[in-house]
Formats: structure tokens, C-alpha cells, sequence
């Protein structure tokens, strides 16, 4: 049985392309079991269950389980998925920094492992399992840990899962810049799913600028950020703000009010959105996961994708050290791949026009 854990709506979408890229020929595995921990920001949820539907219509089997709220539900959510986690050959995971997750491996031996893109956290997970550091997300700051240091056995356990044996394979799914570890093997996700259901958008004049959460995970400062957007949105005419699920209300109407943006809180993972349109053909983002993507679920259309470098000075007193080095590379990386030359103005660098099929 393959079983897979997702836990946002961008896990569940690279379910769905590693399911249509298993299957071969255009179809979707459908014998797959998809566990949906969700989180509790109501945006989140709702694309979650648009996912879903999505998944469903593919003919997979659906289960929503709450992981998350009161002190009992995460112990009640995990006797209920012991049986069903022990009964699956294959695991197909989402997040493999979930400690959730984590834990549900700690309990199996499975024969097969695959990681599907989690966005850009893909490239660090990467990184730490070829060098063999302990599993933490690349925003999170060093420090004492309690909780950390409780569930470090289960890190520890979880972290030999993702590493293959004669008893075990483990699978790299992603669409992101990666080398993977000795032994793991890459399949490379083309975004096949999203392009042959969606689309192609019609495009608009106008560009379209994608938000981030960097403020919310305390990376990048909130008022260096208003600056930054709408610096861009006066330099290039934008006029949509495509925000990200995480983003606060609050922030979202500071951004309204400041700039004028028309702020789209989408329904469903960017790359669905942009590959339905309409889209502008210029589409403007800070370093993350949509550089990445969006040219791979565009491609074949005009839709030019800008990013724009995070400066120093941005940075947020709580950011991790780490936060500068990581952001630069999502940017590097996503020029390097797409082969560009890149062009400056202002504090912009192009990122790629996608003109041809991936």
C-alpha cells in the first residue's frame, strides 16, 4: 500500500505529481492512501481541502485527520494511524521536518521512502541529511530547545529512515536544485499534472507580485517589507498582490492601504492559480518555492518570473543567522537552473522567461 502524509496544500499538489509520474502515460496512481494532518490557519485548511477534492477526483482515498489542538487530539490522531502506517510498504512523505511525522516513521520500517517537494525546505533537508546535521528548519534559531530535546530520539530515528539500505529505498521527488545524498535516488518533478489539467492562462498586461511569509516567520523586517513591495509594485505597474497562506490580515490590509495592490488570497497552491490565469506576464516574488516552480507549471506560455533579492538590512533582529545564505541561494539556484543571464534594475533580478516546454 502506498501511504502519504501531507500537512499544506503544496505537499498535497507534489503528491499529485509524483502520483501522475508513478503512474506513467499521463495517469495518476490511484492505489494511494493521502493523510492530511492539516494546520490550524484557516487559510491553510481551506486549500487543504480544495487539494482534496483534487486528490479525490484523481481516484485516490482522501483522509482528513486532525493532529493538532487540545493536549489529547495529537496522542488520539496517532493511535488512530499506528495500524495504517504499519500496513504500508510505501511512505510518501510531505515534510520530513514534521516531528509529527517524525514520530509516525519512528514507529515503521518501510521498504520504501519517498520525500515529495515541501518547497523550498526541500534544499535544506537535502543539505543536512548529506551532511549529516540534525533535522531544523533553516528559519528556526539555534537555542535551548525542551521540546526539541525531548523528541530528539525520534529526529534521530526519523533522520536513519531517510537514509536507503539493502532493506530500504529512499526516493527524492522535487522540482528544487538538489544533489541528492549517496544512495537516494532524484526524480525530478516537471509539474505534468498541473500543466496537462490547467490552462494555458490568458495573460494580462499588467504584472502580478506573489507574498511571502518571511515577515510572519520573523526573518525579514515588516516595514523594510511594505517598503520593498511597493517599491516594486510603482517600478513594474503591478497591480494583483498574490498573497501567501500564512501571511497575517493585518499586514495584508497595511499592504492594501499603502499600495493600493488588489490582494488575491488564492484558493489553491500559486501554481494552479497562475497555470487557471488569468496571470500578468511579468510576475514579481521575493526568494522562495515559486521561482522554482511557477516556469515549470508555465511553460510553454510568455509569463516572465522576477525575483527579488532579500538585502541585509531587511533582515529581521529574530532571523536565524543562516536566513541571508539560504535566501541568496534560492535565487542563484533558480538562475543557474533556468541557464539566464541575469538583468538588474533596481533591486530586481530576472529569473527566467519561460518560452519553452520543460
Amino acid at each position: 500500500m502506498n501511504l502519504a502524509f501531507v500537512e499544506s496544500p503544496v505537499q498535497l499538489l507534489n503528491v499529485l505529481e509524483w502520483a501522475v509520474t508513478e503512474g506513467g502515460g499521463g495517469r495518476v496512481l490511484t492505489d494511494v492512501t493521502v493523510v492530511v494532518l492539516p494546520p490550524v490557519d484557516p487559510m491553510s485548511r481551506g486549500q487543504l481541502r480544495r487539494m482534496a477534492e483534487l486528490a479525490r477526483d484523481e481516484g485516490m482515498t482522501v483522509r482528513w485527520q486532525e493532529a493538532r489542538g487540545d493536549s489529547g487530539t495529537p496522542l488520539k490522531s496517532l493511535r488512530a494511524l499506528t495500524r495504517l502506517v504499519r500496513n504500508a510498504d510505501h511512505i510518501v512523505i510531505g515534510d520530513p521536518f514534521s516531528r509529527y511525522v517524525q514520530l509516525l516513521l519512528s514507529l515503521v520500517r518501510p521498504r520504501r521512502l519517498t520525500v515529495v517537494d515541501d518547497g523550498t525546505a526541500t534544499m535544506e533537508f537535502v543539505a543536512q541529511l548529506t551532511r549529516g546535521e540534525r533535522l531544523v528548519r533553516w528559519h528556526r534559531r539555534g537555542g535551548f530547545d525542551p521540546r526539541g530535546l525531548a523528541l530528539a530520539p525520534v529526529t534521530s530515528t526519523a533522520r536513519r529512515r531517510f537514509t536507503p539500505s539493502a532493506a530500504r529505498e529512499v526516493e527524492l521527488f522535487t522540482a528544487m536544485p538538489v544533489i541528492p545524498p549517496p544512495g537516494v535516488t532524484l526524480i525530478p518533478n516537471t509539474f505534468s499534472w498541473t500543466r496537462s489539467r490547467f490552462g494555458p492562462p490568458s495573460l494580462t498586461k499588467g504584472a502580478d507580485l506573489v507574498g511571502t511569509s518571511l515577515v510572519e516567520t520573523g526573518v525579514v523586517d515588516r516595514a523594510r517589507y511594505l517598503e520593498a513591495v511597493a517599491a516594486l509594485a510603482r517600478t513594474h505597474g503591478a497591480t494583483r498582490y498574490f498573497a501567501h497562506r500564512r501571511e497575517s490580515t493585518e499586514k495584508l490590509h497595511a499592504l492594501e492601504a499603502a499600495t493600493g495592490l488588489e490582494i488575491v488570497r488564492p484558493d489553491l497552491p500559486l501554481e494552479l492559480i497562475a497555470r487557471r490565469g488569468p496571470i500578468g506576464r511579468t510576475v514579481l516574488s521575493f526568494p522562495s518555492t515559486v521561482v522554482h516552480t511557477l516556469p515549470l507549471a508555465l511553460s510553454g506560455t510568455e509569463v516572465k518570473v522576477a525575483v527579488c533579492d532579500i538585502a541585509p538590512e531587511w533582515l529581521h533582529e529574530t532571523a536565524s543567522p543562516r536566513a541571508q545564505g539560504f535566501l541568496s541561494g534560492v535565487t542563484e539556484t533558480a538562475r543557474d537552473v533556468h541557464r539566464l543571464a541575469p538583468w538588474r534594475v533596481t533591486a530586481v533580478t530576472a529569473v527566467t522567461a519561460v518560452t519553452g516546454e520543460a
